[in-house]
């Protein structure tokens, strides 16, 4: 099947991949409200933002294993159900740890989203171009989902925090669309074939996970993530001090970088792959990312730091799809799900680590080193994987 905007299923998976983004949208703008009416300590109270990191990064894999064993569709409709209660109940807690809970089984039901979603994509466009393309659009959506959901959850926020949590229930709706537009069930297997099938894929796995560019790109992904959500903890200590920014200004600055990551994942990213590889593109997008993080400290208006954000979000905007597009056409489509879900378990594990990561590279030093040092990250990623995944795929 061919990429076409006329397919009805592309944007009922486009709309559920978004949830990915909600999970931790949903209470970051309420956080402050949670805090103060449930005495929660400010320091653990950061958990409750952090802690489906961990467990999307952990469940992604193992989720996306079922996704291919018996079904995307089975996968993603049952997490959708499980997102939408877990989410919802995160609303009827009292307490720092039943909260908490919740927001780890949260989670876990989004790391079955994002397996399933992105695996059944995947699988429903064969030619490589076409999955390319669709991968752009899913980041795209994700960047424009980064906008809608914070501002519609401080909204609610505004009737109550608790009311916020409702924003989870729209998984429940996206549940019944996911059923009515993939009706035609799933092909089954017989028990002799789906014992063969298995071994095959066993194999097929084995090979995938014992190619080092496998591995380059799963840690590649960790590390970008860590470094765009550092820019999103940093970014706006560094207006604060630099320009006395507040809120809204902060809001704006990085909504701008949603932006640019947007509109370049929607409108840029397949030329920039067709005319210089995907490997350059990619390569060039860390070029960006770099030289973009090494100018912010210069900057002193408000105007100049829209304009390197919106430029930093090209640079994520060019990497993160083709880090996806390589990593699918790393293995055959029967193990999309499985391959593309560890890639989103080590994105996600990047941002759970970046407060530590940038914590640490940050020590005692200005806040505006942080963005100098971090540079650092972009270029050794573009270095390594321009000179190891040339070679690497020239022999395929």
């Amino acid at each position: 099947m061919e990429f076409t905007w006329r397919d009805r299923s592309l944007f009922v998976l486009l709309a559920t991949g978004s949830l990915i983004v909600m999970t931790g949208a949903v209470i970051a703008p309420i956080l402050p409200e949670i805090i103060a009416q449930l005495h929660l300590d400010r320091t653990l109270a950061g958990y409750l933002v952090s802690t489906h990191y961990l467990t999307v990064a952990l469940f992604s894999p193992i989720l996306g294993l079922l996704a291919d064993r018996f079904g995307q569709v089975k996968v993603l409709v049952i997490s959708l159900v499980f997102y939408a209660l877990f989410g919802m109940a995160g609303g009827l807690m009292n307490g720092f740890i039943p909260l908490l809970i919740t927001r780890g089984l949260v989670g876990a039901a989004s790391g079955g989203i994002a397996a399933a979603s992105l695996g059944l994509l995947v699988k429903r466009y064969e030619s490589a171009e076409a999955r390319a393309l669709a991968i752009a659009y899913v980041s795209s959506v994700l960047a424009i989902a980064n906008i809608i959901y914070p501002i519609s959850a401080g909204l609610l926020g505004l009737l109550g925090w608790r009311v916020a949590f409702w924003l989870y229930g729209l998984a429940i709706p996206f549940a019944l669309l996911v059923i009515f537009v993939f009706e035609q069930p799933e092909k089954s297997t017989t028990s002799a074939q789906s014992l063969s099938s298995m071994g095959g894929d066993s194999q097929e796995l084995k090979k995938v996970i014992s190619n080092p560019l496998t591995w380059q790109l799963f840690l590649t992904l960790a590390f970008t993530a860590a470094t765009a959500y550092g820019v999103v903890i940093n970014l706006p200590i560094h207006l604060k001090a630099t320009i006395n920014s507040g809120t809204a200004i902060n809001g704006i600055a990085l909504a701008s970088q949603a932006i640019g990551s947007a509109l370049v994942s929607a409108f840029g990213v397949r030329k920039l792959a067709r005319r210089l590889g995907l490997v350059p593109a990619t390569a060039l997008g860390f070029g960006i990312v770099a030289l973009v993080l090494v100018a912010i400290p210069q900057f002193d208006r408000l105007y100049l730091f829209l304009s390197a954000t919106i430029l930093l979000g090209v640079g994520f905007g060019i990497v993160m799809p083709n880090i996806y597009t390589l990593l699918s056409n790393l293995t055959s489509l029967e193990l999309q799900s499985t391959i593309l879900a560890a890639g989103t378990g080590t994105n996600f594990l990047g941002q759970f680590f970046a407060p530590a990561l940038f914590g640490f590279l940050l020590g005692d030093r200005p806040l505006y080193q942080v963005f100098y040092i971090a540079a650092i990250v972009p270029l050794l990623l573009g270095f390594l994987l321009m000179f190891t995944a040339k070679i690497n795929l020239s022999k395929r």
